[in-house]
């Protein structure tokens, strides 16, 4: 998959992806903002393994945020089963040395058009950790819409916080 964007590609993951991607991805300022399954320190081991898992996916769902041919981010979709069947989780970083260019909230808004075209889904929706404001604006800027405060549901590093929870719905 390749979707090429003014500011960025995201496209699929490739083998020699792994040195740029752990060196963006071995930052405090990224691993602070997302769960906790992303490593820290991360390794090229870690870039490795990361990229034969998303290459492995069925459909494929992760990809890569390339600017001048290095992958300097990640975005992705966690598609929903059950009663939240039509459903599907955005979740992005960026190398901090490209925030505040657009870029994040080109590739939210390609890889939430490429669900709505793509698969079987009504809603995309992501969270943000409190103190992510960046992300909240990515988020608003790609249009999703704030949909609630989860008090207390998130703990990360010692502490917990709140969850802003936003969504894109295709009617």
């Amino acid at each position: 998959m390749e979707i090429v964007l003014s500011r960025c590609i995201v496209r699929s993951f490739r083998a020699d992806d792994a040195p740029s991607l752990a060196r963006h991805a071995n930052n405090r300022a990224i691993w602070i903002n997302l769960r906790d399954q992303f490593p820290s320190p991360y390794s090229l081991a870690d870039a490795e393994h990361w990229i034969r898992e998303a290459a492995a996916l069925q459909p494929q769902t992760h990809f890569a945020i390339a600017v001048d041919g290095a992958a300097v981010g990640a975005i992705g979709l966690h598609l929903k089963k059950d009663v939240r069947r039509l459903s599907a989780e955005i979740g992005y970083w960026l190398g901090e040395e490209f925030w505040g260019r657009g870029i994040a909230t080109e590739a939210v808004r390609a890889v939430t058009g490429h669900a709505f075209a793509r698969f079987d889904v009504v809603r995309v929706y992501a969270g943000a950790f409190e103190w992510n404001e960046a992300s909240m604006r990515v988020l608003e800027k790609a249009g999703y819409t704030s949909e609630a405060r989860l008090r207390k549901a998130i703990t990360k590093d010692g502490r917990t916080i709140d969850l802003m929870l936003y969504a894109i719905v295709r009617e």
